[in-house]
């Protein structure tokens, strides 16, 4: 009895022993595993730090408000005409001059900006801005509306020859300069 009882707790110490052994060594290899970390993470932090800069410079630094009035001009990039159109189309323009408030681009030359049509008669096309893109993003204008202009700028012959075979039909040729003012205030981000 005595015997198997000294063979019972040299097992209990032993299996304890190897239990306790087992666990340093894990706490070891851990442990060791985090100085190599350690060691190697000055160039990952730096690799890391990296996006998160990126990330901070692709934001916007300031939104700035374009006034009411600002004068905004866009050339048509396609054709309008009264016998195609109607309330409520929409068509692009690319800026034709940037916008700047302060002496700041808020806006470059060459942004696309989407108008509306808002009237259409025999002899009229009225259109406004609805928005301008900038960094991927639409942001909302509200402005006044304008009639094509008066005197339409040279056209390619084949809309030339529309014109002529209908004189009923007003055409907005592309590349026509369309110049808006604000009726509110446009808020814009601005990169810094």
């Amino acid at each position: 009895m005595f015997n198997s009882q000294v063979h019972r707790s040299l097992w209990l110490a032993f299996a304890a022993a190897a239990v306790l052994t087992a666990a340093g060594c894990s706490k070891t290899a851990t442990d060791e595993a985090n100085n190599t970390t350690k060691v190697a993470s000055p160039a990952k932090h730096a690799a890391a730090a990296k996006p998160v800069a990126v990330a901070k410079a692709a934001e916007p630094a300031a939104m700035i408000t374009l006034p009411k009035g600002t004068a905004i001009s866009a050339a048509a990039r396609q054709t309008l005409a009264t016998d195609k159109n109607k309330v409520g189309d929409t068509f692009t323009a690319s800026l034709t001059e940037p916008i700047q408030v302060d002496g700041k681009t808020v806006i470059p030359k060459g942004a696309q900006v989407t108008c509306r049509i808002v009237k259409v008669k025999k002899h009229e096309i009225k259109v406004t801005l609805a928005s301008v893109e900038i960094h991927g993003k639409s942001y909302p204008l509200d402005t006044n509306s304008i009639a094509g202009p008066k005197s339409q700028p040279k056209t390619d012959a084949k809309d030339a020859d529309k014109a002529k075979a209908n004189k009923d039909v007003t055409v907005l040729a592309a590349k026509s300069k369309l110049t808006f003012k604000l009726a509110k205030p446009a808020t814009i981000p601005v990169k810094g």
